[in-house]
């Protein structure tokens, strides 16, 4: 047990357990996984991030639609206790709920670099001078490479074409007032701006609205990647005017490894003849969709972009974890939010103070989520990842070289689990001079 100045103290653990009973989460609606470490019997799981924990009631669920399949066969698709043809259906309004945008304007389909690339048919029109691409220079990876391969299919150099922001020198985060000056000055040359909403690896949450409103007034389309947003902070999709934007399910909606993602595209492009889409069976309206025809009738919604059958085992734990979301409300977890990270935040105080760790993401509560991101300065971020999960139960993600990110997740996470972040890195990194 660390009981030094500069780390935490049996009578912080005592505190901890306090606000937890005064401030109880839903952890016991998940699954939290068994410690790998450490004197206490489950782990401390941080890293909701990457990947959220299994919610107790989709096994149960799950079970029930593999049970219609094998009762009824490809009857299922209409006798199914939920019916497989229009099951995209029920997850449409508490999605919308959860992004802020009108049913109309919100579907789960497909995964999320997949709807990128279909988002950016419609929405990335290269011509004239107006040919570049704003995304943020510590970009995830995916979002890069999606967005060079946009530039080089339309017979563009990605290196000309990508436009990486980056923070001031000196500085970890973008600043908005920068982002703003750039399409002030520049904007006439930019088609899209596509930035994430939260950023993977600081955990700034970018000011969207103000944003949005600087792309859209210097006539670029603005699109977002919410896949560290969506359940982890308010949205207001459709007032923010916010052209298009796609998120994922298994970081903070916890919906399963690989699991379906979403997509909002603003009411104002539904049926707009004069965008391309890609389209398959599920583009065409329900109504007309087993007259077999052989054209497309798209209904003017943002189903028009769909293109296949939705997977029915893939969407029910997307359901299930919608519904979770749906009965405690995003205000309510953004301000348990806010108390939780807020109190991780002066637990990392007082151990970086004497260490060589600095964290990363804003000070601001407005500025952030509830991920916190730590740069060590010493070693390896994974070997320091692996000794908190081994010699002590937390468990945490890294991101090379050296960038460790921690995520109290509103619903499942603890004060005590944050205490025991705090009193792992104090044990585990040394102080300086010593």
């Amino acid at each position: 047990m660390t009981t030094n100045e500069t780390g935490p103290t049996r009578t912080g653990e005592a505190d901890a357990r306090r606000l937890d009973a005064a401030d109880l989460g839903h952890r016991h609606l998940f699954q939290v996984p068994p410690a790998d470490g450490g004197r206490y019997p489950e782990a401390a799981y941080l890293a909701g991030n990457s990947l959220g924990l299994q919610p107790k009631a989709t096994r149960a669920e799950l079970l029930a639609d593999l049970d219609a399949w094998s009762r009824l066969g490809v009857e299922g698709h209409l006798e199914a206790g939920r019916p497989w043809l229009p099951y995209h259906e029920s997850l449409t309004e508490p999605a919308a709920r959860l992004v802020g945008a009108r049913p109309t304007e919100t579907v789960v389909m497909n995964s999320l670099t997949v709807n990128l690339h279909l988002l950016m048919v419609s929405f990335y029109r290269p011509a004239g001078e107006r040919t570049r691409i704003v995304i943020e220079d510590t970009a995830f990876p995916s979002d890069s490479y999606a967005v060079r391969s946009q530039a080089r299919f339309h017979g563009l150099d990605p290196d000309t074409t990508v436009v990486r922001l980056a923070p001031r020198p000196g500085e970890d985060t973008l600043r908005t007032e920068d982002v703003t000056a750039f399409l002030a000055a520049e904007g006439d040359t930019v088609a899209l701006v596509l930035l994430g909403g939260v950023n993977y690896l600081t955990g700034e949450l970018m000011d969207i609205p103000a944003i949005t409103a600087a792309g859209r007034a210097a006539g670029a389309v603005v699109g977002w990647d919410l896949a560290h947003a969506a359940g982890n902070v308010p949205l207001s999709l459709h007032d923010w005017d916010v052209d298009f934007a796609a998120w994922c399910s298994y970081k903070y909606l916890n919906s399963g490894p690989g699991a379906l993602a979403g997509v909002f595209v603003h009411e104002r492009h539904h049926g707009d003849g004069t965008l391309p889409r890609f389209e398959g069976w599920w583009s065409t309206a329900a109504a007309t969709r087993f007259e077999m025809a052989p054209v497309s009738r798209p209904p003017a919604s943002v189903e028009a972009w769909q293109v296949s059958n939705p997977p029915i085992f893939a969407m029910g734990p997307v359901r299930t974890s919608l519904e979770l979301f749906d009965s405690v409300g995003m205000p309510a977890l953004r301000e348990r939010s806010l108390r939780l990270t807020g109190y991780l935040e002066r637990l990392l105080d007082g151990v970086t103070a004497a260490r060589p760790l600095t964290v990363l993401t804003p000070r601001e509560p407005h500025r952030r989520g509830c991920q916190l991101s730590v740069r060590i300065g010493e070693g390896s971020a994974n070997e320091l990842t692996k000794r908190l999960r081994h010699e002590h139960g937390v468990i945490a993600d890294a991101r090379e070289p050296d960038v460790v990110r921690f995520a109290p997740v509103p619903l499942y996470s603890t004060y005590h689990d944050c205490w025991r972040v705090a009193d792992a890195l104090a044990a585990t990194v040394s102080e300086v001079g010593r």
